[in-house]
């Protein structure tokens, strides 16, 4: 059995989640890429068409584009449609906002992290928390038979 990997980074919204990794070499705009009412990819551009994201860590470089993202954002996350949790590369004012919004609007908390993506892919369980310093703890189960294979 594979051990989990731990991993470090930054909150750019604290909070705790958990959930099937969705990897994505490319970024995403909620805007016009996500359907709010059910959490699938729309985006015919991407190459996560017609997946979903609804109840998944979503797994991606940053966001893509349109300050509306954020209110897509957060709208699917008052539906429940929304990822449990995102972990980016780079940080997304623009996610951040969405996120921060739902809390606030919802009380509703979903996680947004910047840190190490590398080597994650699609079917990994990954596992958010608060650490000792307020910082995220990242946790990876990796995936007994993943998606994709692994980039070294």
């Amino acid at each position: 059995m594979t051990r989990p990997v731990e991993r470090t980074g930054i909150f750019q919204l604290a909070g705790e989640a958990r959930g099937q990794a969705l990897v994505y070499s490319q970024p995403l705009s909620f805007w016009g890429g996500i359907d709010a009412e059910t959490g699938d990819i729309t985006d015919h551009s991407h190459p996560g068409l017609g997946q979903n994201v609804a109840g998944k860590i979503l797994v991606m470089p940053s966001g893509r584009g349109s300050s509306s993202s954020s209110s897509v954002l957060a709208e699917a996350i008052r539906r429940g449609t929304a990822p449990t949790g995102i972990l980016l590369e780079r940080p997304d004012p623009i996610l951040a906002v969405g996120a921060i919004v739902a809390e606030f609007l919802y009380d509703i908390r979903m996680p947004l992290v910047v840190c190490d993506i590398s080597n994650l892919v699609s079917g990994d369980q990954i596992d958010i928390g608060i650490g000792k310093d307020g910082g995220p703890i990242v946790r990876v189960h990796p995936a007994i038979n993943p998606a994709e294979p692994r980039r070294q």
